[in-house]
């Protein structure tokens, strides 16, 4: 499970910010790289539509398993204005039994802002078959709010009642949740992800140190002194499923030529589902 935050494409690039054209290709070499298991799942957050083409073009050209797919919506219009946080997946490993998006909001169902947040937010949700072995997955990618605390604590609980309502429903045998939380480990956001009551935990925490890879801090900006690095990007799994954590990583975002591929860094969860 590879999850990462892309930044989107603008025109006004931030301080030590490359545009897209120079990024892309650096972002998608590493996300091929890293997803050569056929099993492998891919959540991006901040994907305007062209990028998502890019990354698509870029993983299905170096793909010699089979074709990459992907479900999620533009945040804007539910369809394809604005940024989408997808789900891509291997679709002849992976049989997408049903998807849908929520908009984190009092109405979840239409592109809506909620609470205290600056910009509409929404969580992408598939349940998935593995071909071989018949085992169902639920896995949903997120992008929280950055100045709404009020509206990151009530959308973190929205996604473990919906959580909690799909398992009831249809019980898969295992649910990961992956996303850019813009909630540090002492915000509420993460407190209420992790809390004695909540159905998830931490992968980057329940993994033993000796067997992480990389870095901690998964924002890092494009590399200017005066923003604070912080722990907001996460991969989280259910209790009691019956997975065992073998690796995570969080990546390196910026090598010897100095281009940032973002100002995230990718976090990866290496999971065996038995």
């Amino acid at each position: 499970m590879i999850t990462h935050n892309i930044r989107y494409a603008t025109n006004s690039p931030f301080k030590g910010e490359e545009r897209w054209p120079i990024r892309c290709p650096r972002l998608c070499s590493e996300l091929v790289f890293n997803s050569v298991l056929p099993t492998s799942f891919i959540c991006l957050q901040e994907v305007l539509h062209s990028q998502l083409k890019d990354v698509l073009a870029s993983l299905n050209e170096s793909s010699s398993l089979s074709q990459w797919a992907y479900i999620g919506v533009g945040r804007d219009d539910g369809k394809q204005a604005g940024e989408y946080s997808p789900i891509i997946y291997r679709s002849s490993i992976w049989h997408l039994n049903w998807s849908e998006t929520k908009f984190l909001s009092p109405t979840p169902d239409v592109p809506s802002k909620g609470w205290d947040a600056a910009c509409i937010r929404l969580v992408t949700i598939g349940n998935f078959t593995h071909v071989k072995t018949g085992h169902k997955i639920l896995v949903l990618n997120t992008h929280l709010d950055h100045e709404g605390s009020h509206s990151r604590r009530e959308s973190a609980k929205m996604i473990l009642r919906g959580i909690q309502t799909f398992t009831e429903i249809d019980n898969a045998s295992a649910v990961l949740l992956a996303g850019d939380f813009n909630s540090p480990p002492d915000d509420g956001a993460y407190k209420i992800m992790t809390s004695a009551d909540s159905i998830m935990e931490d992968t980057g925490v329940k993994v033993p140190k000796e067997k992480r890879h990389g870095n901690e801090m998964t924002f890092t900006s494009f590399g200017y002194a005066d923003n604070t690095r912080s722990r907001i990007d996460f991969i989280f799994s259910r209790k009691g499923d019956k997975v065992t954590y073998r690796t995570y990583a969080v990546l390196a975002n910026c090598y010897d030529d100095g281009v940032y591929l973002s100002d995230h860094r990718a976090c990866v969860a290496d999971l065996i589902l038995h």
